[in-house]
């Protein structure tokens, strides 16, 4: 008879795992089915490679600006699978099982809403987490097929440089394999149909890369569309609107989509939407016992939203009570040199939201001192927020610069209500660090508010009658 498990979950990915180690420590008898590698996308061809390759390119490009001897691809490659290879020493099949996790690798399909086929094996669930994230986005392009196309899924595992790549796509894995492959010594060109890369991000912020990455030698053509594509002797060449460029590889970076298929969801009575596997506010299908995590349901796509989102699914599955999965804002990185950080509304979304009643700060990375003295000034920090409100009505932030991905977070709390501009510019930064420039722009965003337009008449009131006052 097949064992009954209190958590199925589906996909060993960063939600499938946070997934497995929360259930564990509550208590409850967990399976975990994986049809490929433990630590999906994240650990073998996302996140954990393209940080390591992005980490070497820059060592490389340090080396060549001070004319030594840059960085040989080889030697770049072992860094990204030394780090692929330390990071999943912790999350192998034994380790998890040694921990009290069931593990399974195969093919999983539903059998019935409370029985799945795990690579041959019949495993019957109480409840289940779908956590199988998502796959390559591969475009409709006449001879896309015929040709030898890279995805992220093969990218880190080349084993020579390619004297010229073509990158289909300015979103984030564009930009930053851009980057990094011009950095290792390639010929990098980059085609977006959008008119600036990095669509999603703020104007200012598309700029300021766009100008890093041309002085560095990568060519970006914006505003074109890709209509074909045809192998030319060893080469790709990519035919466009009207013209042609050519590489010796094709990278298709064109954005990514829930992987749903093969699951037998059918059998389950799961219901599948256009973007994914639908979930409530609980992160239930339409069979409440089935719970849908990360990116196969469609939403961010990110590893650490994954996760989060992976806790709330199995606290909703084990404990009593539902927890609302709603975030309240959002945050991500861009890993190019500089980083490119963002949460909550662009200044786009939140003009097209409250109109003219919204106002902009920039402080620019020239001011922050640390940035200064390192040799890193490119970059600033942008805040939107309301005007006219008591409260802060802060909406968004972004930076831009050195360590942007690390100095969002103060920017997070901010956003997210945890902590006010009142907060950010009244803690004692340690000076001179990069985090400077969260306190020096929350004081002058505070400034702009307590000493321009009708406060200004009230604060320099009060202050005349204190000084009055105290003779």
């Amino acid at each position: 008879m097949a064992t009954v498990y209190d958590l199925l979950i589906i996909g060993a990915g960063s939600a499938g795992l946070e997934a497995a180690d929360f259930a564990l420590r509550l208590g409850a008898k967990v399976a975990l089915v994986e049809k490929d590698r433990i630590g999906g996308g994240c650990t073998w061809s996302g996140c954990i490679p393209s940080k390591a390759l992005l980490a070497a390119a820059a060592t490389s490009h340090t080396l060549k600006s001070a004319g030594a001897q840059p960085l040989a691809f080889s030697d770049a490659i072992a860094r990204v699978d030394s780090a692929r290879l330390n990071i999943s020493a912790g999350e192998t099949p034994d380790v998890l099982r040694h921990k009290g996790v069931d593990v399974f690798i195969g093919a999983c399909q539903f059998l019935d809403p409370n029985t799945v086929d795990a690579g041959g094996e019949t495993l019957r669930g109480k409840r289940f987490l779908i956590a199988t994230g998502a796959v390559p986005s591969i475009p409709p392009l006449p001879g896309l097929d015929s040709v030898g196309y890279l995805t992220y899924l093969e990218l880190f595992d080349l084993k020579e440089l390619p004297d010229s790549l073509l990158i289909m796509g300015g979103g984030p894995i564009g930009i930053e394999m851009a980057q990094a492959f011009s950095r290792l010594g390639s010929r990098v060109t980059v085609v977006e149909m959008s008119d600036r890369i990095l669509p999603l991000e703020e104007p200012e912020a598309s700029s300021l890369i766009e100008e890093r990455l041309k002085a560095e030698g990568v060519t970006l053509l914006t505003g074109v569309r890709a209509e074909g594509v045809r192998a030319e002797g060893s080469g790709i060449t990519v035919r466009l609107e009207d013209a042609e460029v050519s590489g010796s590889a094709l990278l298709v970076a064109t954005g990514r989509r829930a992987d749903a298929s093969d699951l037998g969801l059918d059998a389950a009575g799961v219901s599948l939407e256009e973007r994914g596997i639908g979930v409530d506010k609980f992160l239930r299908t339409n069979q409440h016992h089935i719970f849908a995590a990360g990116d196969v349901t469609g939403s961010y796509q990110f590893t650490h939203f994954a996760g989060w989102q992976a806790a709330i699914a199995v606290r909703n599955a084990l404990l009593p009570g539902l927890k609302d999965a709603g975030v309240p804002v959002m945050a991500w990185a861009t890993y190019t040199d500089p980083e490119v950080a963002r949460v909550g509304m662009s200044e786009a979304q939140a003009r097209k939201e409250y109109g003219d009643s919204i106002e902009v700060f920039m402080l620019p990375f020239a001011k922050v001192d640390r940035a200064v003295l390192v040799g890193s000034p490119d970059g600033f920090v942008k805040v939107i927020r309301r005007k006219g409100l008591l409260r802060d009505g802060l909406l968004g932030a972004t930076v831009v610069g050195e360590r942007a991905g690390e100095l969002i977070h103060e920017w997070v709390l901010a956003c997210g209500g945890k902590a006010g501009l009142g907060d950010l510019a009244g803690s004692v930064h340690v000076y001179p660090t990069f985090s400077m420039a969260n306190q020096q722009a929350a004081i002058e965003i505070q400034a702009r508010r307590y000493l321009d337009g009708w406060r200004a008449s009230v604060v320099r009131g009060l202050i005349k009658a204190y000084l009055r006052s105290a003779g």
